[in-house]
C-alpha cells in the first residue's frame, strides 16, 4: 500500500509540475494572451548581459520588485523537482531549472516577444534554488508526510491561480 501511495503521490506531483510549466509558458511566453497572433504586433527584441542592469532602473531608481517576482514565481519549479526526486543531486535539480529558465530567455528573443535578461536568469534560477531548500527544512520537520502536505498545499494554490488567470480573462474580455 505504501508503495501505491508513493507512486499516487510523484504522479500527483508531476500533474502540478505540468500545469505549473504550462501557466508559467503562457504568462512569459504568450504574455497571457489566448490571440497569438497579438505577439506578432509586439516586436520587442533586446538582450541584457549585465547582471543586474538596465532593466533594474525605473526612473532613474533602484526596482527590485521584477528581481523578487522572478524569485518567487520559480519557487516551485526548485520545490516539485524534489518532491519527485528527493535523492536527485542538488545540481542535477537546478540544471533543469536554470535550462528553463534560459530556454524562455532564448525563445522571448528570437520570437521578438519580450526582453532577454541575464538578471531574469539569476533570479528565475535563485527562486528555484530557494524552492530546493524550502523542500529540504519542510522535510526536516515534517518527515515522511512532506510531499503529502505540500501536494495539498500545491493544488491548493494551483487552483487559485487558475480560478485567478480565468476571471482575469473573462473581466478583460
Amino acid at each position: 500500500m505504501k508503495g501505491k501511495r508513493k507512486t499516487g503521490s510523484k504522479n500527483v506531483t508531476l500533474g502540478l509540475l505540468i500545469v505549473y510549466l504550462v501557466v508559467m509558458t503562457w504568462i512569459i511566453l504568450f504574455k497571457m494572451e489566448l490571440d497569438i497572433r497579438l505577439l506578432r504586433q509586439m516586436n520587442l527584441r533586446s538582450i541584457n548581459l549585465i547582471p543586474f542592469a538596465g532593466s533594474l532602473i525605473v526612473n532613474g531608481k533602484a526596482d527590485m520588485s521584477e528581481v523578487i517576482l522572478n524569485i518567487a514565481v520559480f519557487i516551485p519549479f526548485g520545490t516539485y523537482l524534489s518532491m519527485l526526486d528527493r535523492k536527485m543531486s542538488f545540481i542535477m535539480k537546478v540544471l533543469p531549472i536554470f535550462a528553463v529558465s534560459l530556454m524562455y530567455e532564448v525563445l522571448q528573443y528570437c520570437f521578438a516577444i519580450g526582453a532577454s535578461d541575464i538578471t531574469d536568469l539569476l533570479g528565475n534560477t535563485l527562486g528555484g534554488i530557494i524552492g530546493i531548500g524550502l523542500f529540504t527544512v519542510c522535510s526536516k520537520i515534517l518527515g515522511e508526510k512532506t510531499v503529502r502536505i505540500l501536494n495539498i498545499l500545491a493544488a491548493v494554490g494551483t487552483v487559485a491561480v487558475v480560478v485567478l488567470l480565468v476571471l482575469l480573462i473573462v473581466v478583460n474580455m
